[in-house]
């Protein structure tokens, strides 16, 4: 269970990423078509003539010997039966697209690592996530949902790895696979990172590896405890003081958002349980308030304000609908945003045709500002003086 009072951090790592595209694209376009990732397959440069490297394989292959990075030739040796399918790429941006942008309904601090993995920052998030029955589920019961709902929508599965930095968050990512969620706190790292051997070390490649085991330093935890400057007389300075602050699971490096667009704010949070009509009142001011806050925390941090106030919810069918208005001053207060907030929903899922009234659950509430500007025009109220 995580501290409260420090950072969570997700890593999302999809597995195997290229042939369960490739996958999922064939049982897409063919329901009968076998399941790549249920044989022994791979995905690999040129299948005729049977060149090229393996770039990505199946469980199944895994388990005959076959390696990423290999020759085709030497991994058919190994499997002969091996399933060899061509790179894709057009597929692959596109389901990482689509996974980013599922990312970004949990929070908006999302870092982009390649095409297949992802960090997300969801520090501060718990007042959204956490019922007051049930205050020890974060952050785990929000990576089920999220993990769930990548599986269930686009038919891929990921790992996640749970911690309060990026490198322990992605070693974490990185134990038994697939589909699961893992967690490596730093009152875990002797027992779950220092058993592994050294070679598994993010950031370790294989000839400092090659050097530490001649070393005698064989595991992660022996690298976590061998003395600083004698690492760095054999690898460097630099590379010397990373193996052993890694090895003892330090890393300081921050979640990197990309820049918002000048546009607009926007905050949206998969929920962690369907809301309903009776459920409203208890549960959806606390979370729509939590996301009013941020987006005007981010409002007020750039200094501008927004003329238009929006909310879009998702429901459990998967069905997006929004509602907005434009004010008469525009704002960066949360106290206002939320109020023109409350407003809209009460009327997107209450009013005449509301969404409530097709028998519809909400999965997702989301708050926009839009149509920005520095203030200028702005009139001046007694609460500014």
């Amino acid at each position: 269970m995580a501290a409260r009072n420090r950072k969570t951090i997700f890593h999302i790592d999809v597995n195997s990423a290229f042939l369960s595209w490739s996958a999922v694209k064939r049982l897409k376009e063919d329901r009968d078509s076998v399941d790549l990732r249920t044989i022994p397959s791979a995905v690999a440069g040129d299948i005729d003539t049977r060149h090229g490297v393996i770039t990505a394989r199946s469980i199944p292959a895994k388990k005959y010997g076959v390696l990423t990075g290999e020759p085709v030739v030497k991994a058919l040796t190994k499997c002969p039966e091996l399933t060899i399918v061509k790179p894709d790429f057009a597929t692959y941006k596109r389901y990482s697209a689509a996974m980013m942008k599922i990312l970004k309904t949990y929070t908006s601090f999302v870092e982009q690592a390649s095409i297949d993995e992802a960090y997300l920052d969801m520090t501060g998030t718990e007042s959204i996530y956490t019922a007051a029955e049930d205050e020890d589920a974060f952050p785990l019961n929000v990576a089920t949902t999220l993990k769930n709902e990548i599986r269930n929508t686009l038919g891929f599965t990921v790992n996640v790895g749970i911690s309060t930095n990026k490198l322990l968050a992605k070693m974490a990512s990185d134990f038994e696979k697939p589909d699961r969620i893992h967690t490596l706190y730093p009152e875990e790292v002797e027992e779950k990172l220092w058993p592994l051997p050294i070679e598994r070390l993010y950031g370790c490649g294989e000839a400092t590896a090659e050097k530490l085991r001649s070393l005698g330093v064989r595991t992660i935890g022996d690298a976590a405890l061998i003395d600083e400057a004698v690492l760095q007389s054999h690898l460097g300075n630099k590379a010397g003081a990373y193996i052993v602050r890694s090895a003892n699971g330090v890393s300081d490096t921050e979640v990197a958002q990309a820049r918002e667009d000048a546009k607009g704010y926007s905050n949206e949070v998969t929920l962690p349980h369907d809301i309903t009509t009776d459920t409203y009142d208890e549960e959806a001011p606390a979370v729509l308030h939590a996301l009013c806050e941020k987006v005007a925390q981010r409002l007020a941090a750039d200094e501008v304000y927004a003329q238009t106030i929006g909310v879009q919810i998702k429901t459990d069918r998967f069905v997006r609908h929004s509602r907005q208005m434009k004010l008469a001053d525009s704002t960066n207060k949360t106290d206002t945003i939320y109020e023109i907030a409350s407003l809209l929903m009460k009327r997107l899922l209450f009013g005449e045709q509301g969404v409530f009234s097709r028998n519809s659950k909400i999965r997702l509430i989301g708050v926009s500002a839009t149509r920005l500007d520095k203030g200028l025009y702005r009139q001046m109220s007694l609460f500014d003086l």
